[in-house]
């Protein structure tokens, strides 16, 4: 599968993430052409080792064999809501028509009061028909978990999940022991050594499987007969590179729990794509493709890294993770 990726070309590129979303970064990495299109490889800085080669795999796995046929034609999209300020964060969730709202919280503007403040005006923006999840990052300990879940849940009207309101898998079974709210499942899964090997029927009631992080729609879609548990498909701030290979996990997956938090792509100030080609939801909803969309040229330039050391540090890290794969 080497021989057909050009690891030695792929250009790097790097676009911010829009001023004022806490709790989001940009996204950075490379992107790589393999005879079925592109795939795009930007772990976080901070993953390293067999976690950074799992992004690696995804990124070969859409580049060189695409993705199994999907069982769905598109996928309902949770928009993501930032830690913003309640006025901004209403005209954020009101934006692509998504019926389902994704609302960070613990980060960013910090205190408990702002979050609840920031979930109540997303409803109000959304209605009561909506449906509301908070995403905690892994932030509280259990102790916090369980008063602030109480607190947003009447400040939301009612909750469709917390994500990963703490780190460990223990203290998330704790919290699902203490509340009446379900509790979803992320970072425990995205940054395990060996996913595979998680037991999480205590600890969670929802399972957010994220593509790059668990190496590639195929292996994705394992872990979701693997843990058996509803699935959401998630993503990280990726273009509609990235992006792609989440809603062909969404599109592929047999049954759903629920909209996708894959509107990522708006959290960046731009693609590398098209604008008409971009993975913006529209209605609430993403189609779902056979294969990643291609870079537009003009867009890739607009967002390529020119430094020869950044450059340097990407092409060597892409070298020294091929052995892990």
């Amino acid at each position: 599968m080497h021989a057909y990726i050009d690891f030695d070309n792929g250009p790097v590129f790097a676009i911010p993430a829009r001023d004022g979303w806490h709790g989001f970064a940009g996204c950075e990495g490379m992107l790589l052409e393999g005879p079925q299109g592109w795939g795009e490889f930007s772990p976080p800085a901070a993953v390293a080792g067999v976690r950074a080669a799992r992004y690696l795999t995804a990124a070969i796995e859409a580049g060189t064999v695409g993705w199994p046929d999907p069982v769905r034609g598109r996928v309902a999209v949770a928009v993501a809501v930032p830690a913003v300020e309640p006025e901004p964060a209403a005209a954020i969730a009101a934006t692509g028509g998504c019926g389902t709202a994704d609302v960070r919280v613990a980060r960013g503007l910090g205190s408990l009061d702002d979050d609840i403040a920031r979930v109540a005006a997303v409803r109000a923006a959304l209605g009561s028909d909506a449906v509301i999840r908070c995403d905690a990052g892994g932030a509280w300990d259990v102790d916090t978990a369980v008063a602030a879940i109480a607190a947003l849940d009447r400040a939301a009207g009612g909750l469709d999940f917390v994500e990963q309101p703490c780190a460990t898998l223990p203290e998330l079974a704790e919290v699902r022991r203490r509340v009446d709210v379900r509790i979803a499942v992320d970072e425990s899964i995205r940054d395990a050594p060996d996913p595979f090997g998680l037991a999480l029927a205590e600890a969670a009631d929802v399972a957010v499987l994220t593509v790059n992080a668990l190496g590639g729609v195929r292996r994705a879609l394992r872990m979701a007969e693997n843990c058996a548990l509803p699935c959401v498909v998630s993503a990280e701030p990726d273009s509609s590179v990235g992006l792609a290979g989440g809603l062909a996990l969404a599109g592929a997956l047999p049954e759903l729990a629920g909209a996708c938090g894959l509107g990522t792509a708006a959290v960046l100030v731009g693609d590398l794509v098209s604008p008409w080609r971009s993975l913006i939801p529209v209605d609430g909803h993403l189609p779902v493709a056979p294969m990643p969309p291609g870079p537009d040229r003009d867009q890739l330039a607009a967002f390529a890294v020119r430094d020869d050391e950044r450059v340097g540090r990407w092409r060597e890290r892409l070298r020294s993770l091929q052995d892990l794969i």
